[in-house]
């Protein structure tokens, strides 16, 4: 039997190539080797998301991205979280092995507890128990399959490191129930460079879609920010944005060719930019027109999300029965 590989997207709008290299491509490829599961974590987006019709549509998307991106439903599981009522029971039953201390530690509680400090508001202003206990119930997200790995970016490493120790602690109490998950990292591909050299982040507004039209896909890769050098110049394509896209998409030759040019002289920027939007175009086009698809079919997306939900809970079911033969409530 296959060993289980878990990841989640949560729905927070349409990709960019930064999610597409960083999260979402790696993801994906799991399924070659792992049985793979995929879901939709939104009841984690009700901490910030309050309109139930932008729940749902954000969650859809969310679907239709692993879709167009080339999930097998056949092959890989999707499902939504809301759909598998046993992760919510599990994430009771390990909040009652995870201190205070150790959810005080984590880094997305820190941080509005520091801006809360820094403004001079009380420290937990509007920072609500789902919040606090986020890390609980991803852990109950991951631990609910026996996942043994879990792609993750150096951001959400902790809650891994979290997830690992609380069910140390569960397993410490009633033996060896629960699988210990190991994090996935594709340090090749950790930080994906937005048009302005920072991290590509809808917070810093610098990014390039995925399955936007080509005129809006157009209009960032022309802004990517370069040197001043002229053409004849060599460069160094490691401090380079474009070519820090552009060697993910393209083939080896490719690729090797153009960071000679680099390096001896002779390229210049604005075909270079030209070529990578038009290796974009090659690469999402046909995604693209997919995810419209689905976008227009949401029965389908539905009917495919409960089917994968079907199938969540066949892996789900025997574990929690699991945890709760474990703890006493069910012998």
């Amino acid at each position: 039997m296959k060993q289980i590989a878990l990841t989640g997207l949560k729905p927070s709008g349409s990709p960019h190539i930064g999610n597409y290299l960083g999260m979402l491509k790696p993801s994906l490829e799991l399924a070659e080797k792992f049985q793979a599961l995929y879901f939709i974590p939104d009841y984690h987006a009700l901490t910030t998301v309050r309109d139930r019709k932008q729940l749902a549509d954000l969650t859809y998307q969310a679907a239709a991205t692993w879709l167009a991106l080339g999930l097998n439903p056949d092959e890989g599981v999707i499902y939504r979280q809301s759909d598998i009522p046993e992760v919510f029971e599990l994430a009771w039953a390990l909040s009652c092995f995870t201190t205070k201390g150790l959810l005080n530690r984590s880094h997305a509680y820190k941080a509005i507890v520091d801006d809360n400090i820094a403004a001079g508001r009380e420290e937990d202003k509007n920072i609500n128990v789902g919040l606090f206990t986020y890390p609980v119930l991803m852990a109950a997200d991951i631990l609910l399959f026996g996942t043994h790995f879990v792609p993750v970016g150096l951001d959400q490493q902790q809650h891994l490191e979290i997830t690992r120790d609380v069910a140390l602690t569960f397993n410490k109490n009633y033996g060896d129930v629960l699988t210990i998950p190991e994090a996935v990292i594709r340090k090749e591909v950790m930080t994906i460079p937005g048009i302005d050299g920072r991290k590509m982040s809808k917070s810093y507004n610098n990014v390039i879609p995925i399955f936007a039209p080509p005129d809006q896909v157009l209009k960032p890769v022309k802004r990517i920010v370069t040197d001043s050098k002229r053409p004849e110049e060599p460069k160094d394509p490691d401090e380079c944005n474009i070519f820090a896209i552009y060697r993910h998409l393209a083939d080896v030759d490719a690729v090797d060719a153009k960071r000679k040019l680099y390096l001896e002289g002779g390229l210049a920027y604005g075909p270079m930019k030209e070529e990578l939007f038009a290796l974009l175009e090659a690469t999402f086009s046909d995604k693209r027109d997919r995810y419209n698809a689905l976008m227009e079919n949401l029965d389908e997306l539905d009917k495919i999300l409960e089917k994968g939900a079907e199938k969540a809970r066949d892996i789900a079911r025997p574990i929690l029965a699991k945890v709760r033969k474990a703890v006493g409530v069910s012998l």
